[in-house]
């Protein structure tokens, strides 16, 4: 959870919507702790830094919207891990445009969202309501899915349709798809 609330208003919150459990070891820190993690002598950002820090970070507070693009870039371009981290990214101001841009998935609110963030999304939330981001997701999965098993169907149908067609090209040397 990235937010420009302090510190304790932002675990306070995190722990009751789940992101910060009593006994995960998770990273709680405010932008200035971020930036000293994150940084190295020569005060640049560094993607080895960033790689330590971010899959333990559970809450950035105080945080400003370049803090936000850093912890975005830095997951995309992660080396942490096997796989490569789809980032989503939420916001509503024209501060947030960057991260939104930057993120594979942005999320923007289309009542309380400014025009720059709705431009700089891929999906404005016309509700801004949070769990349509969870019905959106459902969705898009099972969109994949039902191409996924239409590809299965029309690949097996052409394959047969081809084997058919040329077997008998071969045996009865005409086709079997010619009208009478």
């Amino acid at each position: 959870m990235v937010t420009g609330d302090n510190v304790n208003t932002a675990r306070a919150i995190a722990s009751k919507c789940g992101i910060l459990r009593p006994k995960d070891d998770g990273l709680v820190m405010d932008s200035r702790q971020f930036n000293t993690m994150v940084k190295d002598e020569n005060g640049e950002v560094s993607q080895d830094l960033i790689d330590k820090v971010w899959p333990r970070l559970r809450v950035l507070a105080r945080s400003s919207p370049q803090d936000k693009y850093v912890l975005v870039k830095g997951i995309i371009n992660s080396h942490a891990g096997d796989m490569r981290q789809v980032v989503a990214v939420t916001g509503d101001g024209t501060n947030d445009a960057p991260a939104l841009k930057m993120a594979d998935v942005g999320f923007a609110m289309g009542i309380t969202g400014t025009d720059v963030a709705k431009e700089a999304c891929d999906i404005v939330l016309t509700d801004d309501n949070f769990s349509s981001i969870v019905k959106a997701v459902m969705w898009g999965r099972n969109v994949y899915d039902s191409i996924a098993k239409f590809l299965q169907f029309q690949l097996t149908v052409n394959v047969v349709a081809v084997t058919v067609a040329f077997v008998s090209v071969c045996i009865i040397s005409d086709s079997p798809l010619k009208v009478c």
